[in-house]
């Protein structure tokens, strides 16, 4: 998609700082932090929503890669929360998932 923030991230057009890259994946740091941890883990492919993501094979791999994350950030045992906005609820219109950490039983959603 010509004007998606995050295809442009994707292809390099626009710089920015990866937690991790390959070449289906990449993780970043929201702008907006709620937490001192707060990643989004995203395919390049440009998916509007995750109702549209068909590819089996890229939601293992992006599970593994969130695994892989939560293990290197040493967020085991310090909570912490995964979350989709889909249905018009994202402000970018591309999947993405939301890690973030630290997050206490009693916090609140």
């Amino acid at each position: 998609m010509g004007g998606c923030l995050f295809c442009k991230f994707a292809k390099h057009e626009i710089p920015k700082e990866f937690i991790y890259e390959d070449n289906d994946v990449m993780v970043f740091k929201d702008i907006h932090p709620v937490r001192p941890v707060h990643l989004l883990i995203v395919p390049k492919e440009h998916i509007g929503d995750f109702l549209l993501l068909k590819n089996e094979v890229l939601w293992v791999k992006l599970s593994k890669i969130i695994q892989k994350i939560i293990k290197d950030q040493k967020l085991e045992k310090k909570g912490y929360r995964l979350g989709i906005n889909g249905g018009g609820a994202q402000i970018i219109e591309h999947l993405h998932i939301h890690l973030m950490a630290p997050v206490g039983k009693t916090a609140k959603l």
